[in-house]
């Protein structure tokens, strides 16, 4: 079993390899792979060093799985090629998402849709797999018809450039900017760049990806992402439109039994999903829940998790570890 982490000196990919480690991914060889500019340098992965190799390199070692984090050019360059060599690609960009050839994957809802002769699987947008995950269950009990999300997203969905802008301007120093405006103690209603229809391209993601994912183009869904200047996980509201009405009980309790869902939800004692309490955990958190009382058979609910956890670097694992278990690789 040879793997390959391409990108694996950026925020995602480091975090990949810690995912690899704490589910000890079984590999006979394993590939760290990055840029030309960091060919060359050394990583060390549970107690041994690895010298990192560039994409082209890696293409000729024809790795069985390669989990990729680099990018979306990168990815629409580089993935078809490890492909042609029989590797299968788990992709953390956005490049192959909505391609109708390509599965859109989190594997508690639809890892059974992977074939054998899948070799590109796309791993969903961190917000989206968030909250698909937090329905799934639901929607199977009572029918989604429409989803309003709004999210309040941590600098760490940007990437290093941002965490270190947050850092700076905490600092008071001047430094490079990822954004166009202050992130420290400010709100920005601005994630990815604004399409012709005055919604941003991070808010079309959440809506046509949850379509794919559930596998139903009749789901209403509508977003507004919203950048923070927390570390630590992205936050969601969430208000959802069921086709059936439902008992606030059984909801908890569909919850509480959805695989890799903890439902925090005990306000008498302060107690709610917070990004604060999700960093470095592979769990989605859900809490706040109440009946919308405007509105029947809808529910407002809170949903937490660490987006470079569940919402990147555990769900492209968890994808290989399927890969594996059900032989397809």
């Amino acid at each position: 079993m040879k793997l390959a982490v391409v990108g694996a000196t950026g925020l995602v990919g480091s975090e990949i390899l810690e995912v690899l480690a704490e589910h000890n991914f079984p590999f006979d060889e394993l590939l760290l792979v990055a840029s030309e500019r960091s060919a060359g340098k050394k990583l060390t992965f549970k107690g041994k060093e690895y010298t990192i190799i560039g994409l082209a390199q890696a293409v000729e070692e024809k790795p069985d799985i390669a989990i990729f984090s680099a990018g979306g050019d990168t990815s629409k360059e580089w993935a078809p090629k490890f492909a042609e060599m029989g590797t299968i690609v788990v992709d953390n960009s956005s490049a192959w998402r909505m391609d109708p050839t390509k599965k859109l994957v989190v594997p508690e809802i639809n890892a059974k849709a992977i074939k054998i002769d899948d070799r590109i699987i796309a791993n969903p947008n961190c917000s989206t797999i968030q909250m698909v995950l937090a329905l799934s269950k639901l929607r199977e009990r009572y029918g989604i018809k429409r989803i309003v999300v709004s999210t309040y997203q941590s600098v760490t969905g940007s990437g290093l450039k941002a965490v270190n802008q947050l850092l700076s301007e905490r600092e008071g120093k001047d430094g490079e900017k990822a954004y166009p405006h202050k992130i420290d103690l400010n709100v920005l209603p601005h994630i990815d760049v604004f399409q012709e229809n005055g919604y941003t391209k991070e808010e079309m993601k959440m809506i046509n990806e949850t379509k794919k994912i559930f596998d139903d183009p009749s789901i209403q869904v509508t977003a507004t992402t919203v950048r923070i200047p927390v570390m630590g996980g992205h936050s969601e509201s969430v208000n959802v439109e069921f086709k059936e009405d439902f008992d606030l009980e059984e909801v908890k309790e569909i919850l509480a039994a959805t695989p890799g869902v903890v439902v925090q939800d005990d306000v008498a004692n302060n107690v709610y999903p917070m990004p604060l309490n999700s960093h470095k955990k592979d769990e989605v958190f859900v809490g706040r829940l109440r009946r919308d009382e405007s509105q029947a058979k809808t529910l407002n609910m809170w949903i937490v998790a660490d987006n470079l956890r569940k919402g990147a670097a555990t769900n492209a694992v968890q994808i290989a570890s399927y890969l594996m278990e059900h032989s397809l690789v």
